[in-house]
């Protein structure tokens, strides 16, 4: 006897979404079905997902929320997919804030005509994501809009997580003396998507950095329990982030250009286009600041997970003037690192 799970038979037609698949109907709930909640297993049928979790009943234990959507394009593109980057991204903004993600939710803008093939590469890339970060898609939303009303598929995902009594990660926190630290290599993200549209005929095999970082977070604060702050260098890049955590703090932030972690094909992208990479997207790269004799702990931790293999030491926080990044360059200056004005590149998550 045959004690296999039966195949559902298919109930979508054809191979893209049309308008139909919008309306409310069957068809939409056949697509909702057949491409979603298939694959995510969302706990019940309601129009609202109802958890629970023991780390909320802990004292002094806080809830985070966050929300974030995603419009990159291409929306496949070497190292990932608009589906990894919206869990990974949401995972990352509640994990360098101390929190421990639980459950996420995942909203989908589709265009009418997109294929949906593409639609289930999406799905399934954000499931296997979200089961290697331990987080639970658990709710979503889907609506279709005319062609030419969107670039295939839009992404908004919100997360909720867990921040444990005690636990503060604030940039305010950052104290001169303090050092700079990152997991990885800077600018893969933002060159991988310029070469992926082939507007400008680039020819690289750089891949997206795209990874979830609470894994990371975790080791770090096992092992550096003072660790002050954490920030994901995503839009903006780390010039960016590191603006923002200097004026939070109150201090001025050095780097070192020598030990700035950066591939030669990202420096070369760079230097044809005329970019900086300190401004260049990531989206699995983090920065955060330990005391300095909690550094060497905090970049063994790193090392030992595999989204940090490559971290460095990059500067540190010194006492003034407030809010202000600069590099000590490879001649010897200092250069001042600004906030980005306007965008390098739209569109990159």
């Amino acid at each position: 006897m045959n004690m296999s799970t039966p195949i559902k038979p298919a109930r979508l037609r054809g191979d893209r979404v049309t308008m139909a698949h919008g309306g409310g109907g069957k068809a939409m709930r056949d697509l909702i079905e057949e491409v979603f909640t298939d694959v995510f297993l969302p706990p019940g049928s309601e129009d609202q997902a109802r958890m629970t979790s023991a780390a909320l009943a802990e004292p002094g234990a806080q809830l985070a929320f966050t929300t974030d959507s995603f419009v990159v394009s291409p929306p496949v593109f070497p190292g990932g997919d608009i589906g990894k980057i919206a869990v990974c991204g949401t995972v990352n903004d509640l994990a360098v804030g101390g929190a421990q993600p639980l459950w996420l939710s995942a909203a989908f803008i589709i265009e009418e005509g997109c294929e949906f093939a593409l639609l289930r590469d999406i799905v399934a890339s954000m499931q296997a994501e979200a089961d290697k970060a331990g987080v639970r898609i658990v709710t979503g939303d889907t609506k279709v809009v005319e062609r030419g009303a969107a670039d295939k598929v839009f992404v908004t995902t919100s997360g909720v997580g867990v921040i444990p009594a005690g636990r503060n990660l604030m940039a305010d926190n950052i104290r001169p003396g303090d050092v700079a630290l990152v997991n990885g290599v800077l600018g893969d993200h933002g060159a991988t998507i310029l070469a992926a549209r082939g507007d400008m005929a680039l020819s690289t095999d750089i891949q997206s950095d795209c990874q979830s970082l609470n894994g990371l977070i975790e080791a770090v604060l096992s092992a550096a329990p003072n660790t002050r702050a954490a920030r994901d260098a995503t839009r903006g890049g780390l010039a960016s982030a590191l603006n923002e955590m200097a004026e939070a703090a109150g201090v001025s932030i050095e780097l070192d250009e020598t030990t700035l972690p950066l591939r030669p094909e990202v420096k070369g992208v760079c230097e044809v286009l005329g970019l900086d990479p300190l401004y260049l997207a990531n989206e699995g790269t983090l920065v955060l600041f330990v005391p300095e004799d909690e550094a060497e702990a905090a970049l063994a931790a790193m090392r030992a997970t595999d989204a940090g293999r490559e971290a460095t030491l990059i500067g540190h926080a010194k006492a003034g003037p407030a809010g202000r990044v600069t590099m000590k360059t490879l001649f010897g200056g200092l250069r001042l690192v600004d906030t980005l004005v306007g965008e390098q590149l739209p569109r990159i998550c």
